[in-house]
């Protein structure tokens, strides 16, 4: 008699990373952290004999980079880090509180308490994060927060909308870290947790407000200091 399978029906195939994938991670990473600035030059030819691969996947992962905006790439010419667009940060920033407003005041009529505890423990790892100067992690946890409440609000594809317009606000994110920004950044995480905990719309949208609208400040700091790395 043959076994029912029935059950395994609902599950999905398991998604192995391409080459690409990992070319493109292994990018992004290192442009976000700035390991490599901007408007450094970058071959496919350079970084697929480093990587030991052929340069289709390079190719691959440097149109995907180009298309969030972190890669120049210019026919005949030599692909560039491209440097941080001022009016793209504040783009980000617009798109960034509208959606997460309506998603943080969606996800506080439905959340329940395992989900609570499940950001208490995130908490206490992006805590960890900062006692350890680790950016690179906190900047990824900080980012899982703010994905999982849009899942929570059943809105999850948002944060793919949201990733697709951040990539030159992160930058300066990221450089912020390296500056003291991540406790404040944490603070108000643990502020917009208890907003959400004690139901109150009026705190949350005012701290989500601050917390996301801070980024035109640090913009102006950062570009200030550091007017090799910005245009327009």
């Amino acid at each position: 008699m043959m076994a029912d399978n029935s059950a395994l029906k609902a599950l999905e195939p398991l998604k192995i990373p391409s080459v690409a994938d990992t070319i493109f991670e292994e990018l992004h990473q290192q442009i976000l952290s700035l390991e490599l600035p901007p408007g450094t030059k970058i071959s496919e030819a350079d970084v697929a004999k480093a990587l030991g691969v052929s340069r289709q996947p390079v190719r691959d992962a440097f149109f995907r980079l180009s298309q969030l905006g972190f890669l120049l790439i210019r026919p005949q010419r030599a692909t560039v880090i491209s440097k941080i667009s001022k009016a793209a940060v504040l783009r980000a920033r617009f798109v960034r509180i509208a959606l997460e407003v309506a998603c943080w005041t969606a996800a506080m009529k439905v959340i329940v308490e395992d989900q609570f505890d499940e950001l208490d423990d995130l908490l206490k790892e992006q805590k960890a994060a900062i006692a350890q100067n680790d950016q690179k992690l906190f900047h990824a946890l900080d980012d899982d927060l703010h994905r999982r409440i849009c899942k929570i609000a059943g809105h999850e594809y948002v944060w793919a909308l949201i990733k697709e317009q951040k990539a030159h606000m992160d930058r300066v994110r990221f450089i912020s870290l390296t500056i003291g920004a991540a406790q404040r950044a944490y603070d108000d995480h643990v502020e917009l947790l208890a907003a959400l905990r004690s139901g109150n719309r009026a705190k949350l949208e005012e701290t989500l407000n601050e917390h996301l609208g801070r980024i035109e400040r640090i913009l102006v700091q950062i570009s200030a200091e550091k007017p090799e790395y910005f245009q327009d």
